[in-house]
């Protein structure tokens, strides 16, 4: 683990945007038990660790279990989060289910396996939420996975929808969380590096370059290149939704719209100024070097 004043101050830049989350969306509440899924990826890695460190110092008292699903891919190193969770003292399970196999053999050659892993991955991990008692799962979806959503559905799928920072699941019987909705990949991915987590990459699907969700990223990076602040604008959008302005009759009663005669708020300022946010600054700015 390396130590540097830069790390302690990125590590509390994003304790402090955890925080912001868990509280803006009441994420945690007092006798919880979270089930952390930790896949070894530098988000879960992360938020596993920022969340011990917050119910360190945390008033509210909740429990952590950490969780990996080994998904016996080919060349998967079995050994390696047992091994880490046991090191740092963290009460864990490791599920195994061959969904590997069940994927490649119900999905063409040249196709994407995303959806039915993920359908599989979610299964299993409620199931383990019910058989270790706890009512709230934790993942590590941050920021720019919102943003990326958004965007996915919105050209691919022709839905206004994202990746929501807290939700109930399908049966009622937990709530999902996502305490990284408001930390920027860059400041986790930095984070990570500092840190040394014993970091397994996924090559199962995320790493196809043909995959909708990796252009979508392309296209983001190089917005972000171009006009920075541009993820962070969006996800500010997420925050502040209109549905007057949009096109959704179950958002809004467009067919019972009628005159009052009444002035006050205009209801289409489509003559007036946008009021546009100040530039976005970078997620967390970086020291500045002095020159010699």
């Amino acid at each position: 683990m390396q130590s540097s004043q830069t790390l302690q101050r990125l590590e509390k830049w994003l304790l402090r945007k955890v925080g912001k989350a868990i509280s803006g969306y009441n994420m945690i509440e007092a006798g919880d038990t979270l089930l952390v899924c930790v896949s070894g990826g530098k988000d879960s890695h992360t938020l596993l660790h920022l969340l011990r460190l917050l119910r360190q110092k945390s008033p509210v008292p909740f429990t952590l279990i950490a969780m990996n699903l080994d998904q016996k891919q080919p060349g998967f190193p079995a050994g390696v989060l047992p091994s880490y969770f046991q090191k740092i003292g963290v009460d864990y399970r490791i599920v195994e289910a061959d969904t590997y196999s069940v994927v490649r053999e119900k999905i063409a050659p040249g196709k994407t396996p995303c959806s039915l892993c993920s359908r599989l991955r979610r299964g299993i991990i409620y199931r383990t939420a019910k058989e270790v008692g706890a009512n709230k799962i934790a993942l590590g979806h941050h920021r720019d996975d919102m943003v990326h959503t958004l965007f996915l559905n919105l050209l691919f799928g022709g839905k206004l929808k994202a990746m929501p920072p807290k939700l109930k699941t399908d049966d009622g019987a937990h709530i999902v969380i996502r305490p990284l909705a408001c930390c920027a990949e860059d400041d986790i991915a930095r984070y990570a590096r500092g840190m040394n987590f014993p970091i397994i990459p996924c090559n199962f699907c995320g790493s196809q370059d043909n995959l909708q969700r990796q252009k979508i990223r392309a296209m983001m990076q190089e917005w972000d290149r171009r006009f920075p602040g541009r993820t962070e604008s969006v996800f500010t959008a997420l925050q502040n939704v209109v549905p007057s302005h949009l096109a959704d009759n179950a958002l809004f009663d467009f067919q019972g719209l009628t005159r009052t005669g009444t002035p006050g708020t205009p209801e289409d300022p489509l003559f007036d100024a946008p009021d546009l946010p100040p530039p976005n600054v970078p997620a967390f700015p970086l020291p500045v070097r002095a020159e010699s």
